[in-house]
């Protein structure tokens, strides 16, 4: 995914790698509905017989792509190259399309590990995690985190053996 076997230290395991929750593909797949719909009544609704009804239906087409851009492709986009890695040594945040960004904590500086959920967040099965490390971006919360109590526990898990100085989990 985003943290490829070669970048791995020797000894380190990967635990679990993740997107962001699906839920927030729900706004850009209305979107897309929304201005398919739209732009093929529009098309439909031009009148064959209008002088401009070739240069009509381009525009429309051509207004419903860049709106599909914008609020479909890249916000899918933003989503698929959203990536969270959990090794037995770090815990990896990597974002970007076209500029990639990589946050990676030392689970060595992690001081502590919370959960925050909203009703509908319970339903879904995601939320908000928060890592609070002793490095230079103190706490940190990510949003959308699928299966928000199992990566908490697998995280909180992760921190406790290495500070026990059982890395690999034995």
């Amino acid at each position: 995914m985003t943290l490829p076997d070669h970048h791995l230290t020797q000894g380190e395991r990967r635990l679990r790698a993740f997107h962001p929750h699906w839920k927030r593909l729900i706004g850009p797949l209305a979107a897309l509905v929304l201005i398919v719909v739209a732009s093929g009544v529009g098309i439909w609704f031009v009148p064959g017989d209008w002088q401009y009804a070739a240069y009509g239906r381009i525009a429309i087409a051509v207004i419903a792509v860049l709106l599909l851009t914008i609020w479909s492709f890249v916000p899918y986009l933003q989503w698929k190259n959203t990536g969270y890695v959990l090794t037995t040594h770090r815990f990896t945040i990597s974002t970007g399309v076209l500029n990639k960004s990589t946050d990676e904590i030392p689970l060595t500086k992690v001081n502590s590990v919370s959960s925050d959920q909203s009703f509908a967040e319970r339903i879904l099965g995601c939320g908000t995690l928060t890592v609070e490390s002793a490095s230079d971006q103190g706490q940190l919360a990510l949003r959308d985190i699928p299966q928000i109590q199992d990566v908490r526990a697998d995280l909180f898990r992760a921190v406790e053996d290495v500070s026990d100085g059982d890395v690999d989990g034995k």
